[in-house]
């Protein structure tokens, strides 16, 4: 779009978008925890809540994101979009942008995200803001937050005067040790990574995933907008660590079970050795 313009605010009222990650025809978690969290941005703007969905033979997963709350799902299906690539996805999700002008995007900070994020942003010329651990709009549910989460002073929260639409992205800063709130008050979309695992993932309603409106838009994509071919794709069977329930604890409790066992043994054997060697010398 020739007319396109990051400056101009005022004309990004496309709603609140979540880039829905896929990998081999399965949904990410990490994209039904931003759906979940961008219906309540999309709520607090009065806007339409809307998935950006790539790939190819997809097009079944779409209900899946409006059965966590998204109204539309914008969904396209290329055989160049069926492994991921930086040049491919990048070209189309700036496209679908610059046409339908989206106010707010998020990414998942997955490996993808991460590396599809900050590329769409620098195109777009926009901001964004990488590893968020929380999100607002609404300026009394971010004071709320702030009370909460935060040490600064209960006057210092309450003069706190914000009326704008700004998406308020807070992550952590100076490793950890302080949460910084970042706005993107000159630019549209205002654009977030965000970290697996913070937000809730609201409870899917097959109801809403009937209602979601799935839209196949027009865009374009040849071999020679792709600078990279993914020819084969290997999984390392790697053995992975059970972080919900870790198997060394499970072993390592198993063998102190045993080691009190065999020591209670050895205790009652040597107290029977002494008893005897006691009777024995024992004097007359």
């Amino acid at each position: 779009m020739s007319d396109y313009n990051s400056a101009a605010i005022e004309e990004f009222n496309g709603g609140v978008w979540v880039f829905c990650e896929q990998r081999q025809g399965k949904m990410m978690p990490t994209s039904f925890e931003l759906v979940s969290e961008g219906r309540k941005l999309a709520d607090e703007l009065g806007v339409e809540l809307c998935g950006v969905l790539l790939g190819n033979g997809i097009e079944a997963l779409a209900k899946e994101a409006g059965g966590y709350g998204a109204d539309k799902v914008y969904v396209c299906d290329s055989p160049l979009l069926k492994d991921y690539t930086t040049d491919g996805y990048t070209k189309v999700i700036c496209d679908l942008v610059r046409e339908f002008k989206p106010e707010v995007m998020l990414f998942g900070a997955s490996n993808i995200g991460r590396d599809l994020g900050p590329r769409c942003a620098a195109r777009l010329h926009t901001g964004l803001c990488a590893d968020c651990t929380h999100l607002d709009i609404d300026t009394e549910n971010y004071k709320e937050y702030l009370r909460g989460a935060s040490s600064l002073a209960p006057a210092a929260i309450d003069g706190i005067k914000d009326e704008s639409r700004n998406l308020k992205m807070t992550r952590p800063a100076f490793g950890g040790h302080l949460m910084a709130t970042i706005i993107c008050p000159r630019f549209r979309p205002a654009m977030a990574t965000v970290r697996p695992g913070v937000m809730k993932k609201a409870a899917f309603d097959a109801a809403k995933a009937e209602a979601c409106e799935v839209i196949r838009p027009a865009f374009s994509l040849c071999p020679e907008d792709m600078e990279t071919e993914v020819i084969k794709i290997a999984k390392a069977a790697e053995k992975l660590v059970d972080l919900v329930a870790p198997r060394w604890w499970y072993q390592w409790a198993a063998e102190s079970v045993k080691m009190w066992r065999a020591e209670s043994v050895w205790r009652k054997s040597w107290q029977r050795s002494w008893a005897v060697w006691l009777e024995v010398r024992a004097p007359p």
